[in-house]
């Protein structure tokens, strides 16, 4: 059985920093990856807003780049996927996955999460072409134009108010006659001039020749269908986190791991970066920031475990 001093588990742009890092701590160590590295970020158009690209950057790129510089670090990846995280000898881990188990000493869960879709025609077509789940990422696009967001909690709302510095006219579409968003935030948005909310009303078709141009919307009350002319959607209707197989585990909240500001979890050894976690703001810059840290905390456990295991080693 091959033996790590950390395993990162999640091959994205903060996994592969949390590796990187953790080979420039002295340790060695590896990440387990299911899919293609790079995470959601390779499945970017355009990403404008990560420091050092001034022109923006392919998001497949961006996720080749950072593989590619892990692996020049002398990071391994394993091809496999993680299936529990369970107590193994001398107080290691054993992280078992679908190739076999993984002796290490620390881990690392940089696994990520993914916006909830619509699931309605025309969404999956105009991803990156109108459709989008991220305003800070991509709401620079839409300057002077009108947009839509779908949803009615606190990330519609802030993702609104957002795009309302930026977009001429913001619709909100929110199947409720009422909105699930903190009070403070509804009344922000009932204040601002360009924002307009479409209640009892949900996406039944995304609609454009290549771009998005219109929304098919069906009224949740009378059935009705009606049009509205957009030039982008943004879907801000939650993230699902997969972390069912860490639920016995780990600490979580709405399925995202509870960590500390060091990215430590409830459980000594294994830290968490990223997405997966529970935190306010999902970007590239703060998933690689996550990850430093993660790094940091992971080298310095392990170095307390050889000194408790190994004393004048």
């Amino acid at each position: 059985m091959e033996k790590w001093d950390v395993v990162v588990i999640g091959g994205g742009v903060g996994g592969c920093t949390a590796a990187m890092y953790a080979v420039r701590y002295g340790m060695k160590a590896a990440i387990v990856e299911m899919l293609l590295p790079g995470g959601q970020i390779a499945t970017a158009t355009t990403v404008e807003n990560y420091p050092g690209f001034p022109e923006g950057i392919e998001g497949p790129e961006l996720a080749r780049r950072v593989h590619e510089q892990a692996l020049a670090f002398g990071v391994e990846v394993i091809s496999a996927e993680a299936t529990e995280i369970a107590a193994g000898p001398e107080g290691k881990w054993l992280v078992k996955t679908s190739n076999g188990d993984i002796e290490t000493v620390a881990a690392i869960i940089a696994t990520g999460a993914y916006p909830r879709s619509l699931q309605v025609p025309g969404e999956k077509e105009l991803r990156g072409h109108g459709v989008s789940y991220c305003a800070t990422c991509d709401g620079f696009f839409y300057r002077g134009q009108t947009v839509a967001v779908a949803g009615g909690g606190n990330a519609a709302a802030e993702e609104a108010l957002y795009l309302a510095h930026i977009a001429e006219k913001v619709y909100v579409i929110h199947r409720r006659d009422e909105l699930r968003a903190d009070k403070y935030l509804q009344k922000r948005l009932f204040e601002a001039k360009n924002i307009e909310i479409l209640w009892n009303s949900v996406v039944a078709a995304i609609e454009g020749d290549g771009e998005v141009e219109r929304l098919q919307l069906r009224n949740t009350q009378t059935e009705e269908l009606s049009y509205i002319e957009v030039q982008g959607i943004f879907v801000a209707i939650g993230y699902i986190a997969k972390t069912e197989w860490l639920a016995e585990l780990l600490e979580l909240t709405d399925g995202f791991i509870v960590t500390d500001r060091l990215m430590r979890t409830n459980q000594a050894g294994i830290m968490a970066c990223g997405d997966i976690r529970n935190t306010p703001l999902r970007q590239i810059a703060t998933a690689v920031g996550d990850a430093a840290i993660a790094a940091f905390s992971a080298h310095k456990y392990v170095s307390e475990w050889r000194a408790e295991r190994q004393p004048g080693q």
